[in-house]
Parts: C-alpha cells; structure tokens; sequence
C-alpha cells in the first residue's frame, strides 16, 4: 500500500508533533531544512550538467533526481533524533543527546516515519543516512547497535541528502562542515570511507556553505 508523500508544509507538521520540546524542534527542523537547501541545490546542478551531457568522467548518476523527492526525504531525514536525546533543553539545561544511541536514529526515524503512514520511498531517507552508508558487514564487526543489514542510500536522492547531511553538524551551537573537515571526520572510519566520500564529492561537487552559515548566523569549520 502506498503511503503519504509529505509536502512542506506536513513535514513541518510532523517535526512539530514528534518534537518534544520547542529546543528540540528548532535545532533539529532547522538542521533538516539546511539539508534540504543544500541537497536540492547540488541536485540541481547534476541536473542541469546531465541536460548538458557534461559527465566526461562518468561519475554523475544515471538519471535526473526528483528535486521534489530530495527536499522532502532531507527535510524529515533527522526526525528519528527526537527519539534519543538525554535532555531536550526544555528546563533550562543543555539539548543534549544520548551518545550510545545516536547511531540509531536513523532507524527510529524510519520506524516514526512508517507508523506515522509516510511512504516507504520518504523512510527510507531517514534509515540510510548514515555516514556515508552502513553495510552490513560494518555493523557486525563494528558492533554497532543496529540490526544487521545494509543502511545504504538506494538512489541518487538518498545519496544526495547523505552526502549533503555532512556538511552541517547538530552541534552545540551547530555549526556548517566544510569539505576539507568532513573529509578528515569521514576518514577516521577507514580508508573505504573516505574513498567513499571522495566518490560522492566527484559526483555531486561541493557545495557553497557561505550563504546559508551567513543567513543562520553559523561558523563554518
């Protein structure tokens, strides 16, 4: 059965409901709707190379992405934090998150996403997120706290919303991600990380973080 395909607006409201408390909602909506700009724009760039036939190295993907797809799938991709954090700034204490579970969010969001009637298509950018992907092999030998299974985007706009999800951090105070330090942070996973990563920068370029840290009011390290 097909599910719910949230516009703007009914993501808006599903971060309302979920969110525990104001702090909550702010940190984490306004991270989703960051993502969403970044990742629409940097899909509308591969689009617009791929009208040009602009791909002598071979490395975009094969098709147009869905920009409708990629704003709404980045703009619930982080709803599962709701679900683990340690204290959500609503007495006066700091946000914060509870550490041992953070690696689970994005399968509680999917979980959330799904009960709540979303379509499979939109959940699934909250399960596979993740760094740069999960494989299932990472998680055992890792041990992560997750179920077995792969935790890989399955299409280009899940793949843009993970690769652009890097350049932004929920810390405190949040702050923007430039590529030369997402790569360092992603190349402390293994080197297949960061061959990884360095895929995704060839496929989807980097994009200009000045513009949005200068609106938000953020650092960019």
């Amino acid at each position: 059965m097909v599910g719910m395909i949230p516009n703007v607006p009914m993501a808006e409201a599903l971060h309302r409901q979920y969110a525990p408390s104001q702090a909550a909602y702010e940190l984490i909506h306004t991270h989703c709707q960051i993502i969403a700009a970044l990742a629409v724009r940097m899909a509308d760039q591969v689009n617009e190379r791929l009208l040009r036939g602009d791909d002598l190295e071979g490395v975009l993907p094969e098709r147009p992405l869905n920009r409708d797809l990629v704003r709404t799938g980045a703009l619930l991709h982080d709803i599962g934090t709701y679900r683990i954090l340690k204290d959500d700034g609503s007495k006066g204490r700091p946000l914060t998150f509870q550490g041992e579970r953070y690696i689970e969010h994005g399968l509680e969001g999917y979980r959330l996403l799904l009960d709540a009637g979303v379509d499979e298509s939109v959940a699934q950018f909250a399960r596979n997120h993740t760094g740069v992907g999960l494989t299932r092999r990472q998680v055992e030998e890792e041990h992560l706290n997750l179920p077995p299974d792969d935790y890989l985007p399955v299409n280009p706009e899940q793949e843009v919303v993970m690769y652009a999800d890097k350049f932004h951090s929920k810390h405190q105070p949040p702050i923007f991600v430039s590529q030369p330090t997402a790569a360092k942070r992603t190349a402390k996973y293994g080197p297949d990380n960061l061959a990884r990563w360095k895929q995704l920068v060839a496929r989807y370029g980097v994009p200009d973080l000045q513009p949005l840290a200068k609106h938000y009011g953020m650092t960019i390290v």
